[in-house]
């Protein structure tokens, strides 16, 4: 298949992560032509592009078939390249689940998993010798109370994302990013700082940091990017003590497995 431009194509581009992975991509990957910037803000990727050349504008809902649609269709007209395949779209809420709403428990799974996977699908095809970045989370290293939903669908994306590597046999290069709560508006539509849990707040870092990071990493062929000292041992921590002890530690859960 002949191919067009050497592009990005980055979801959730509208703001926190999204938006850092377009500046850097935009600003440090000279091969790039463009960065397809997709998310559902269009007055935000407006701005954005004034800030990056390169960028180009899709503002559309990844969870809308339709939307869904108009982006493999344009994938099938510019045949690109895809470099880089950044899925940072994503939404959370942090309630019990009896405390939340039917609709926001099905959009976390709609859009961190459902719609990850599809976009994953449509552009796989234009991804030979490319790096796919699919963010997970910390959260994805043991259930959490609380955040049970949200933890979950990051649990999904971890193991979809490890699979994945495996099956295209370096055919392309998958790295799952799995930072602790990052400082983003993500943070702030969950309440921010102040309604954090208290052992969450040592772990909060700034997104140039975590981009950076994550992008480095799979440039080296990692299928993990943990960002910083404390998850990394938590990481650990997390796969050699038993989850029901741990969420008895940190959530008061008396009850037996």
């Amino acid at each position: 298949m002949e191919t067009g431009k050497t592009i990005a194509v980055v979801t959730g581009a509208s703001c926190g992560m999204g938006t850092e992975f377009v500046r850097q991509i935009g600003e440090q990957k000279p091969f790039i032509e463009e960065v397809w910037a997709i998310a559902r803000n269009r007055e935000a990727l407006e701005k954005l592009q004034r800030e990056v050349s390169k960028v180009r504008v899709f503002a559309l809902d990844i969870t809308s078939p339709k939307d869904l649609d108009t982006l493999a269709a344009a994938l099938r007209q510019e045949r690109p390249r895809i470099a880089w395949l950044v899925c940072s779209a994503g939404a959370g809420v942090q309630k019990t689940v009896e405390e939340t709403g039917l609709s926001d428990l099905q959009n976390m799974i709609e859009l961190n998993c459902t719609a990850l996977t599809a976009v994953t699908k449509l552009c796989l095809p234009y991804c030979k010798k490319g790096h796919l970045l699919l963010l997970a989370s910390g959260a994805a290293f043991v259930p959490q109370p609380g955040f049970a939903v949200y933890a979950a669908s990051k649990a999904y994306v971890l193991s979809f994302a490890r699979a994945l590597n495996v099956e295209l046999k370096r055919s392309a290069r998958v790295t799952a990013v799995c930072s602790g709560p990052v400082d983003t508006p993500f943070l702030d539509k969950m309440g921010g700082k102040e309604q954090m849990p208290a052992y969450k707040k040592p772990f909060i870092a700034s997104a140039k940091k975590v981009v950076k990071k994550a992008l480095k990493d799979a440039e080296r062929g990692r299928e993990l990017s943990v960002y910083g000292i404390s998850m990394k041992v938590t990481r650990i921590f997390c796969k050699i003590v038993p989850h029901r002890m741990i969420m008895r530690c940190m959530y008061g859960d008396k009850r037996g497995a």
